[in-house]
């Protein structure tokens, strides 16, 4: 990872056009292409990203990072206070937590309650990235990564973007589809997911486990 601590400013052309004004903040490329700008402040989200794949291109000053899909971030860099590279060497994928562990589990013995027709091809499937949680196949034999989250938020989105974006490198699955499943949804992370193409499921963890819930009763 590469970390850089400079006076810049920030353009985005993209699905919005965005600008930062010249400021000392902090640029982090990581190994995967991912640059993302960060103020001293606002916990752990960048002021402005872009994930891979990209191309960056650095000029004298200026950095320039592209996506196939047409959008821009520029870097303009006025001084630079600190520019340091950091190899973090392998790292294990993370971890579910209990639930969304069994979430994944119980939607795998059941792969239905995603559709009718769909069948499993593997839970944790690999990719470079990270495995995805669950790979499958709709009633059209198209391939389907499947993000299982307890409180879907963007950055699940975003998780399951690179997945796919990984995936569709394989000939074998491409065009690859994408669901998020979840027990609750922000509403961001929905608007997000529906311009992405992706399909938002909500899981009922009784159900799943075959749980009913309780009868009414008056008293």
């Amino acid at each position: 990872m590469r970390l850089v601590i400079a006076r810049c400013s920030v353009d985005y052309d993209g699905r919005l056009a965005a600008y930062l004004p010249m400021a000392t903040r902090l640029i982090m490329v990581k190994n995967d292409g991912c640059v993302a700008v960060h103020a001293d402040g606002g916990a752990y989200k960048p002021l402005n990203w872009m994930c891979a794949p990209n191309r960056l291109v650095e000029h004298d000053g200026r950095w320039e990072c592209t996506n196939p899909k047409g959008e821009r971030l520029v870097i303009t860099i006025e001084e630079v206070f600190s520019d340091v590279s950091h190899d973090f060497g392998e790292a294990p994928a993370l971890e579910k937590d209990g639930v969304e562990k069994r979430l994944q589990e119980l939607i795998a013995a059941q792969v239905s309650v995603l559709g009718d027709g769909w069948t499993l091809v593997r839970r944790e499937y690999p990719t470079d990235i990270g495995p995805v949680d669950l790979l499958c196949r709709d009633p059209e034999g198209r391939a389907i990564a499947v993000e299982i989250k307890r409180r879907a938020e963007i950055d699940g989105v975003e998780q399951l973007t690179r997945y796919v974006e990984r995936l569709n490198k394989d000939s074998r699955l491409r065009p690859v589809g994408g669901v998020l499943a979840y027990q609750q949804i922000k509403p961001q992370a929905r608007v997000l997911a529906s311009e992405r193409g992706f399909r938002c499921v909500e899981l009922d963890y009784d159900r799943l486990r075959g749980l009913e819930p309780d009868a009414l009763t008056l008293f």
